[in-house]
């Protein structure tokens, strides 16, 4: 029986032409034993008088999607990557890249390297490296500045953006698209190139402005917020027009292998590797499948989940309760096309084939043809009920039955069907056509196939879907919650709204939780305050700021003043004494003697908050996995990407200062809190 292992590198010629086919699945990433096969092909070439040439191809359906990860928090094994390209350009003979799937970071950067590139139409390229925390490392600041110039390289790069054939055409970072079978034609441009070499890192750096190149750099920083990755390419890009290649190319890799190994980095793999595995089935079960959805609720909500449906090829049925406001829902939808025609991003024929899948009605005869019901109607357990109990008599049977729900129980809203098992909570986040969160809702009854059906949904609508149970606020909420009531008890200990809010958003959140809630509307946290008062037990800590502030009319943004003042639409830079005062009689009948708090407490207290929120999470079997949180909070709730997320965090800690902080904290925030078990986040 032969255990030999199976090459990551094969080799065989076609008549004059060494094909070196790279064989590492998934991604054909560029893990070590790549590297060497890669390096052993192109010597063989080079010694070899028959072969005049080489295409490099990858396997199954990729070329070579990036390198591999886990190598990057330990030190690198040589062959490294740029020895490789090192190798390739210094080959006597020509080496052509056939790009097909995706060729992005070092798989890019191999490419890059190479004499040509040969794609088929559906291929992309990039570098992604900053949005994992680094500078591309084997070359990439380098060659692709020398290809489309300082300004265009800030631009993607900074950006990680994936780049398609067409475009990587145009902008001569592809040679030659495949019309037919890519091997044959890549072979066929090899041949062409025999006797020639064509090193990108031998040209020179197309001129532009001063005044182009910094447009494009203070836009990546403010893009970027100035994050040491994205200063350092911008740094390393811009070298290329002002150092000899070797020197540039030799500072790329020192800073590479300097952030590679940094928090920063280290954060943004784990959460890397966080999404993959939220996406990944939780149960066997096949979903069942689906073609046609049906949209309950026009609003803002609805239209959005509805334009979400469109852009992923499905045909869509937007129902509301009446004429009017069925067309105010169909002209939302009509009118975010338009705009994005307007802007560029879509073709005419693109907006007009979408539009016209959209279908709208107030019959609910007309649910019967749906395979998925999402229900997005007024956060109200009772409505709901009333329009499940309408939906459970006019769906057909095997019709997946989904609720937007934000905190509300989804076996409540299932028990008023003859199908619980059908029912599953689809929570979307606002707008539900931007952002990527989605969390799937399993209820007590909710069959596998359903809850394999809403994952399915989700990957098919682009978004980031996480499986979790059914619990107060679910997993996103849930934390949101004791956040948000943790930054209300720092106002009675002695903060003002802006002093939480500037905290955290030095911190990396994109806005302080006070802010938020002024854009929200103040209503929507008060109205599920006076929901849940009648079970909120009176020995609990409670602050009844944001109540008064209603009781005023002070909503928010929407009324002019909420926590902040806002004219003509521009928040106040501080609360005002209305605010204030309000808050100190809220420490006053507290019994709170007023301190400073100083922003590295608030940031502290606030992750200590969500650690322990999560660790009851993970206890309580609403989260399915600890990494599932920070999934969740990266890309529904503005935590900061490069901070990995608030398990991430946690671990980052020394233990023992964890748990006393821990300890402390929950005993400050009075009756009812309770201590969570970290151990569950922290042993893995």
């Amino acid at each position: 029986m032969n255990t030999s292992p199976i090459p990551a590198v094969r080799c065989h010629a076609q008549n004059d032409v060494l094909v070196i086919e790279i064989h590492n699945p998934p991604i054909n990433a560029g893990a070590l034993e790549v590297r060497r096969g890669l390096l052993q092909a192109v010597e063989s070439l080079e010694c070899t008088p028959e072969w005049q040439a080489a295409v490099i191809i990858g396997a199954g359906a990729t070329f070579m999607a990036g390198s591999d990860l886990k190598e990057f928090g330990k030190p690198l094994e040589d062959p490294q990557l740029p020895a490789v390209i090192a190798a390739i350009e210094a080959c006597s003979k020509p080496i052509v890249a056939a790009i097909h799937g995706a060729a992005l970071g070092g798989g890019f950067e191999l490419a890059l390297g190479c004499d040509a590139r040969v794609a088929d139409e559906k291929a992309v390229v990039g570098l992604p490296e900053v949005t994992l925390g680094m500078i591309p490392g084997a070359g990439g600041t380098q060659r692709l500045t020398r290809r489309v110039g300082i300004a265009r390289a800030i631009g993607l790069i900074c950006a990680g953006t994936r780049v398609p054939t067409l475009e990587a055409s145009r902008l001569g970072l592809i040679d030659h698209i495949a019309q037919g079978d890519l091997r044959t034609s890549a072979v066929q441009f090899a041949r062409q190139l025999q006797g020639r070499k064509c090193r990108v890192a031998e040209e020179t750096v197309p001129q532009e402005s001063p005044q182009q190149i910094q447009k494009a750099q203070e836009a990546a920083l403010r893009a970027g917020r100035q994050r040491p990755p994205v200063v350092a390419a911008i740094e390393a890009i811009k070298a290329a027009a002002t150092q000899p290649i070797a020197q540039a190319l030799q500072a790329e890799r020192e800073v590479f292998n300097r952030l590679r190994l940094g928090a920063e980095a280290h954060a943004l793999r784990h959460l890397f590797f966080a999404e993959r595995q939220a996406m990944k089935p939780s149960v066997d079960d096949a979903p069942r499948p689906f073609s046609r959805i049906a949209v309950i609720g026009a609003g803002t909500m609805g239209s959005g989940i509805a334009i979400a449906s469109l852009d992923a090829g499905l045909p869509v049925l937007l129902m509301e309760q009446d004429d009017a406001a069925l067309e105010r829902g169909l002209q939302r939808v009509r009118d975010h096309y338009a705009q994005r025609v307007s802007q560029g991003k879509i073709s005419v024929e693109a907006a007009t084939e979408r539009e016209a899948r959209l279908s709208g009605a107030t019959d609910w005869q007309r649910l019967g043809d749906a395979d998925v019901v999402i229900e997005a109607v007024f956060e109200e357990l009772a409505v709901k009920q009333a329009v499940f109990r309408q939906i459970d008599l006019h769906a057909k049977a095997g019709a997946v039955l989904a609720t937007n729900t934000s905190y509300l129980d989804i076996d409540a809203i299932a028990s008023v069907t003859r199908r619980p098992g059908d029912v599953i909570g689809l929570h979307f986040f606002s707008p539900a056509n931007v952002m990527k969160l989605l969390e799937v809702v399993r209820g007590r009854e909710t069959s596998p196939d359903v809850l394999a059906t809403g994952m399915a949904l989700g990957k098919q609508l682009h978004k980031m879907a996480v499986p979790c149970g059914n619990a107060f606020g679910f997993i996103g909420n849930r934390i949101y919650d004791a956040y948000r009531r943790q930054c209300e008890y720092m106002l009675e200990d002695g903060a003002w709204p802006e002093d939480v809010d500037r905290a955290l958003q030095d911190f990396g959140f994109a806005m302080g939780p006070f802010a938020v809630a002024d854009m929200s509307g103040l209503d929507i946290a008060w109205r599920m305050r006076r929901a849940r008062a009648a079970t909120r037990d009176p020995r609990e800590r409670y602050v009844d700021v944001l109540d008064h502030l209603c009781e005023r009319g002070r909503m928010g943004r929407k009324t002019g003043a909420g926590y902040y003042c806002y004219t003509d639409g521009k928040a106040s830079t501080a609360s005002d004494e209305a605010v204030r005062g309000l808050i100190v009689d809220a420490s006053v009948r507290r019994g709170v003697a007023r301190r400073p708090v100083l922003p590295e407490e608030i940031t502290r207290r606030v992750m200590l908050t969500m650690v322990n929120e999560a660790a009851w999470l993970l206890a309580e079997g609403v989260a399915l996995r600890a990494t599932d949180i920070d999934v969740v909070l990266v890309h529904g709730y503005g935590f900061p990407r490069w901070e990995g997320g608030p398990v991430h965090w946690a671990r980052q800690q020394p233990r023992s200062a964890l748990q006393c902080d821990m300890e402390f904290l929950v005993q400050a925030s009075g009756h009812g809190a309770r201590l969570g078990n970290i151990s569950l986040l922290l042993d893995v």
